[in-house]
């Protein structure tokens, strides 16, 4: 029975740390919203286990018709966890905290969202509106709350587009009480694309 049960967790870890191997090293996502479109560049080797989770999810096409459900200027816009209405969508398998990576919150990059678990994030994601290094960051060698927020990529075309989501009018109708844009900033889509540098 043991042996049993130490095969089934050897094999759920697998399941992004094998995904993870074959991540490359700088995939490109170009993002689709009702506001107008942004690109990121994640960063593969970095934050592995990140990255190959959420190309499964863009891959899977979970983002497209999601909203961004919490936008605080000067702090950020997360999104990836709910459709207009404020419908949860299903969570999927939560990835290990790969904050600590050498990658820092600082305006334009994007990291996972999670609850006080440090290694709760799922689906849900953040863009930086500002540098929140000193509340985000892992803390070396703090006893309580030292894990921070992973970061695994930043925006590399249309923050200006980032800005006008994290400034769109909001009230507090949001999960939780949370700001919201008053008219729902709806990712159309989200997808791989191909981008050679200029």
């Amino acid at each position: 029975m043991k042996k049993t049960i130490l095969i089934l967790l050897l094999a759920l870890s697998c399941t992004f740390a094998c995904a993870a191997d074959k991540v490359p090293a700088r995939p490109h996502i170009e993002v689709v919203t009702t506001e107008g479109t942004f690109k990121l560049e994640l960063d593969g080797k970095a934050a592995p286990l990140t990255v190959a989770n959420f190309l499964h999810l863009v891959e899977l096409g979970f983002y497209d018709g999601t909203i961004f459900h919490r936008i605080i200027p000067g702090f950020m816009a997360q999104g990836g966890g709910y459709t207009p209405g404020f419908e949860k969508k299903a969570i999927a398998e939560t990835v290990a905290n790969e904050s600590g990576n050498g990658l820092s919150n600082l305006r334009g990059t994007i990291a996972m969202a999670r609850t006080g678990d440090p290694h709760s994030a799922s689906t849900q994601f953040f863009i930086n509106h500002a540098n929140n290094a000193a509340n985000l960051d892992p803390v070396k060698g703090a006893a309580r709350g030292k894990w921070g927020y992973a970061v695994f990529g930043f925006v590399f075309e249309g923050m200006e587009v980032v800005d006008a989501i994290v400034n769109a009018e909001s009230q507090s109708n949001g999960p939780g009480g949370a700001p919201a844009p008053i008219i729902p900033i709806v990712i159309k889509t989200m997808s791989r694309i191909t981008y050679t540098y200029k």
